[in-house]
């Protein structure tokens, strides 16, 4: 189980996230909700150790992750895969080359650089683009894609480091509705078949209550909701957003699920 007690990050005068206590059961899909500035993006970056709590402590099981190093914090980091808003490709490159890319946790940087491959890895890179519908598109560049599909293969690059977490901060923020449910049909599946942990920064509202099973909702660097979709009040979203309840509330991704007929809406399987 991974675990938060306590936790807070500053930068300068600002507390980006203030003595967060949270737990996240293995298996879940968890939707993290809040306005621009709540915390949501560094709660995340203190998960996978891109930054590094002022106060608190994260474990992951016996692990303290606030305390790993060198060889350790690395393979933490492949067991906590990141997914970006921004993909974060390397466009020149084709596409099964940036899925590869995933193995440089356990095979190496030099390998990568010069793509020495294993026919084991460039089949396991193969199968996770078939799963994600983009296997043609595999000696393509990543620059000659859409950005749907670009955030399909760091999905699919996230696989390649076998984790037991997937992060993803914002995944569905610069796609149109359409690819938006793509990606995050991509992220339920995998999180229902292979078991793998999601937590996901979301903007909208809808998509959270559409695919998590558990929503926790972030304010000024607290958690101040942290319950099942059919928990949340409106009065609770208006706690969360303030202001911007309003531009919350993605009409347009809400008519795309409706027109597929997926709720994605699951009764959380533990309670925490």
């Amino acid at each position: 189980m991974l675990e938060l007690r306590n936790v807070t990050k500053r930068f300068g005068d600002t507390i980006a996230v203030n003595n967060v206590s949270t737990s996240f059961v293995p298996g879940q899909m968890v939707g993290v909700i809040g306005r621009s500035g709540a915390g949501k993006s560094t709660l995340l970056r203190l998960i996978n150790r891109l930054a590094t709590a002022d106060e608190g402590r994260i474990t992951s099981g016996d692990v303290n992750v606030g305390s790993l190093k060198g060889n350790d914090l690395r393979s933490w980091r492949a067991r906590c895969a990141m997914i970006f808003q921004q993909f974060n490709l390397v466009d020149r490159l084709d596409v099964l080359t940036n899925v590869l890319i995933g193995r440089i946790g356990s095979a190496g940087t030099l390998p990568v650089m010069f793509k020495h491959f294993s026919a084991a890895d460039r089949a396991n890179a193969a199968m996770a683009l078939d799963r994600l519908d983009l296997l043609s598109q595999a000696l393509q560049r990543a620059d000659t894609l859409s950005g749907g599909q670009q955030q399909r293969v760091a999905i699919a690059r996230a696989l390649m480091q076998k984790p037991s977490i997937i992060l993803a901060d914002e995944p569905i923020a610069s796609l149109d509705p359409r690819n938006a449910r793509l990606v995050m049909e991509a992220l339920r599946t995998i999180n229902q078949q292979d078991k793998i942990t999601v937590i996901t920064n979301l903007h909208t509202l809808d998509a959270a209550r559409a695919y998590c099973d558990r929503i926790i909702g972030m304010a000024h660097g607290h958690v101040v909701f942290d319950g099942t979709p059919a928990q949340l009040t409106s009065a609770m979203i208006q706690q969360i957003y303030g202001d911007d309840t309003q531009s919350a509330v993605d009409e347009s991704l809400t008519s795309t699920i409706a027109a597929t007929g997926h709720t994605g809406q699951r009764q959380m399987e533990t309670a925490h």
